[in-house]
């Protein structure tokens, strides 16, 4: 578990070993990630305090992306590690259940996704690591058959999806190493996809694919038909990797307080983790509305236009109506001229092409408008997905809070068991100090009276050495 005590239950280091742990310290939201050997140890910001250097900054964007890359790259360490030793102890063929391994996958998805453009879609900014995978099946032909066999897996909906299964299959071709040296030795083709200082243009991206090396000697197997790929939550499970920080000899109250601030921190950043997915899908929602509305003014303009046709139509049919009654009146009036008759006719047929070409124009729009209406039911479909989701993650939210509510309440009663333990041995040590202090009184006056006796019989002896 996590050394996460607080301040005044552990002792405090020295200023020389706290400017030692800050080299190699990397940040995570509220918490400090420190290294110590082949563990990692969580603390608090506010349990340690140190005296800021005035360069870098922490509010350094680059100072911030490096402490990213080594933090991922540690944790890369360690996750890879710990699955070769778990694998060749194990001494079978993983699958997917298998914990270490899930760890494993969810660590290279930060590394792959760490600095990635943002890519602006229907839905809003997108970052998804499947383009720069696209890429391996150009650089190395024996790719090609692992993206062919994700593109035809049919529960695969989202990029995120396609590049889980992707990382899962190389594993099992044991080239995922082979595939990661090629991709990271192309940093122009990387460059359309990375910040130029995210971990796949730095040479962190190099080390982590020279540590991939070593997951051919482990034997993996995935059936990924009946798999969610596409909405997997990716949290990075620190626990697995994290020192015990409190001392062997520690009481037993300590180790149940250490425990619980433990799950403490882990159910707030599991807390933070959901609240940021709530406010993407948040966002996401309110662009589908947005959307949604746009379409609805477009529809009532088409509605609009259709009605114009229709009344153009009419118009034209009623002078059609007219035209041909008159051609009527002039047939049987024979006096009218010839040259007339040869007019109106002409005229006729203008009429008449005239009338077939808004029809044609009304049938258009009308299919526009079908079209239209099938697209909003589609992003009304939709909406109805997001929101029911989005009712889902705030009720998860919801007990993740009552859970640290719960959490809180235990570790205050700790900290009073604690605090009565401390009163009644204080009380204990006065008393005892009490009755050595009686014990002493009471062995003076023991030799008090001794000596009063002996004085007492020296005066005894002399009376009766007198009377005789």
């Amino acid at each position: 578990m996590s050394a996460l005590t607080p301040q005044s239950d552990m002792p405090t280091p020295t200023t020389d070993k706290i400017t030692q742990a800050a080299m190699e310290t990397i940040y995570l939201c509220k918490f400090r990630v420190s290294m110590d050997g082949e563990w990692l140890c969580l603390r608090e910001l506010d349990d340690i305090s140190l005296t800021p250097d005035p360069e870098p900054t922490h509010e350094d964007p680059n100072y911030l992306m490096a402490n990213e890359r080594m933090n991922l790259m540690n944790m890369a360490k360690l996750s890879i590690k710990g699955l070769i030793e778990s694998a060749l102890n194990l001494g079978r063929t993983l699958d997917s259940d298998y914990a270490p391994l899930q760890q494993f996958f969810v660590v290279m998805e930060h590394c792959l996704k760490h600095g990635l453009k943002a890519k602006k879609t229907f839905l809003g900014q997108n970052k998804s690591f499947w383009g720069p995978l696209e890429l391996v099946e150009k650089l190395v032909p024996e790719a090609a058959e692992i993206t062919a066999s994700v593109k035809d897996l049919p529960g695969l909906k989202t990029p995120v999806g396609r590049g889980r299964a992707w990382l899962r299959l190389a594993l099992m071709q044991k080239k995922l190493s082979e595939y990661m040296k090629a991709l990271i030795n192309r940093k122009d083709l990387l460059s359309e996809f990375y910040e130029p200082n995210a971990l796949m243009m730095e040479e962190e991206g190099a080390i982590i694919a020279g540590l991939l090396v070593g997951l051919n000697v482990i034997d993996a197997n995935f059936c990924m038909k009946g798999e969610d790929l596409d909405s997997q939550v990716g949290v990075i499970d620190f626990s697995m990797y994290l020192k015990d920080g409190n001392s062997t000899k520690g009481s037993e109250g300590d180790g149940q307080i250490t425990a619980i601030l433990d799950q403490k921190n882990y159910v707030e950043e599991l807390n933070r983790h959901l609240s940021a997915t709530v406010n993407n899908l948040q966002a996401k929602v309110d662009a589908l509305e947005k959307s949604n509305t746009k379409l609805t003014e477009e529809l009532a303009v088409a509605n609009n236009r259709i009605i114009t046709l229709q009344e153009e139509m009419e118009r034209v049919k009623e002078e059609s109506s007219y035209i041909l009654e008159s051609n009527r009146k002039v047939a049987k009036d024979r006096t009218a001229d010839g040259q007339a008759l040869t007019e109106a006719r002409k005229q006729l047929k203008e009429e008449t092409q005239l009338r077939l070409d808004v029809e044609k124009e009304l049938e258009a729009q009308i299919g526009m408008r079908q079209e239209m209406e099938l697209a909003m039911k589609m992003l009304e479909k939709d909406v109805c997905e997001k929101q029911d989701a989005l009712v889902a993650l705030r009720q998860q939210l919801d007990d993740l809070r009552a859970l640290k509510h719960e959490l809180s309440f235990k570790l205050q009663s700790s900290d009073m068991g604690v605090k009565q333990k401390s009163e009644l041995n204080s009380r204990l040590e006065e008393k005892t100090n009490q009755m050595a202090a009686t014990i002493k009184q009471l062995e003076q006056s023991e030799k008090d009276l001794v000596k009063q006796a002996k004085t007492l019989n020296s005066a005894a002896n002399k009376l009766i050495q007198k009377h005789h």
